[in-house]
């Protein structure tokens, strides 16, 4: 039998601790028996609540205040598969919100986690009124935005040919997501978020990328242009401009073989004209007639699905 860890609990309605074979077995008065696996790496913090009125769930309430969260240095993870990787993941996690049966399938990450993390555990009558269980499933995580990748680490880490992805005007978090998603499934290697985009640590943004964020380095940019112009001079990659009106260049005539770069632009105007003016070529997606464009998200999986397909050919 091993030897249990303290666990620290902070519950006035505790009323007995029981041991189990390798887990604290707490009986509290509800009757209701929570399981945790013990550990020696870190020390989880327990608190049952039967309201949203604690002080550290303001940032699970505040559903509009995702950008103000953004310039805190945090971000909420959203569901079960977006807090499954989060936990995977080497982002640091300040706590969770969820119910006792999340808990009991998620110990074990849990206590694998490095740090102390505060669990919240409630009713799923009371998550459920925060947004909806639809969305978070009754289970969401609060984490600290890591430090932020630079150009010379992402080029560091990333092993040639390198494909990055860039965005100019990107305002909508829900594509944002999407497009991380993209880059996550077709081997992109790093994001470089321009001055004027959203981050894609903002709410919305994190859940629809479904956890991929926390895969791939993001780098947001002071200045777009001076980065792509950094890539482009002195590091020999061709930017290439995902644009809607470059029937010359349809994207199966491209070659996205060696070191590349592919910008998107916002969902109304497309790519600024100052970045296009530092892009090395335009290039379109051939579509019936009637038909000039697609969702920035839908445009970006079949950019790079394109360039996956060329690049696995190598």
């Amino acid at each position: 039998m091993s030897t249990p860890i303290c666990l620290q609990i902070k519950s006035i309605c505790l009323i007995e601790i029981g041991f189990g074979a390798d887990f604290f077995v707490l009986s509290c008065r509800n009757k209701q028996k929570l399981h945790i696996i013990s550990t020696r790496n870190n020390l989880i913090t327990l608190i049952p609540i039967t309201s949203l009125e604690h002080p550290e769930l303001t940032p699970y309430r505040t559903l509009r205040q995702s950008v103000e969260q953004f310039r805190q240095g945090k971000f909420i993870g959203e569901g079960k598969i977006v807090v499954k990787r989060l936990l995977e993941s080497n982002h640091e996690i300040l706590s969770v919100l969820m119910t006792s049966e999340w808990l009991e399938e998620y110990h074990e990450l849990l206590v694998a986690r490095p740090e102390q993390i505060t669990v919240f555990l409630g009713q799923k009558e009371l998550l459920n009124t925060i947004v909806g269980y639809n969305l978070h499933q009754s289970i969401m995580a609060l984490g600290k935005i890591p430090e932020q990748a630079t150009l010379d680490s992402v080029l560091i880490q990333s092993s040639p040919p390198r494909l990055f992805v860039a965005v100019d005007g990107l305002a909508n978090s829900e594509n944002l997501g999407v497009l991380v998603r993209n880059c996550a499934a077709f081997g992109v290697q790093a994001i470089l978020v321009g001055e004027t985009s959203s981050s894609p640590y903002l709410r919305r943004a994190v859940r629809n990328s479904m956890g991929t964020v926390f895969k791939i380095p993001i780098v947001h940019c002071k200045n777009l242009i001076e980065t792509l112009t950094i890539l482009r001079h002195s590091h020999k990659f061709k930017i290439i401009a995902a644009h809607p009106h470059a029937e010359e260049h349809i994207i199966q005539h491209m070659n996205f073989i060696g070191h590349c770069c592919v910008v998107f632009g916002s969902e109304g105007d497309g790519i600024s004209s100052r970045i296009l003016t530092v892009c090395d070529i335009r290039s379109a997606i051939p579509m019936q007639l009637g038909v000039d464009s697609l969702n920035v998200a839908s445009a970006s999986a079949v950019f790079l699905y394109e360039a996956m397909r060329q690049r696995n050919k190598v």
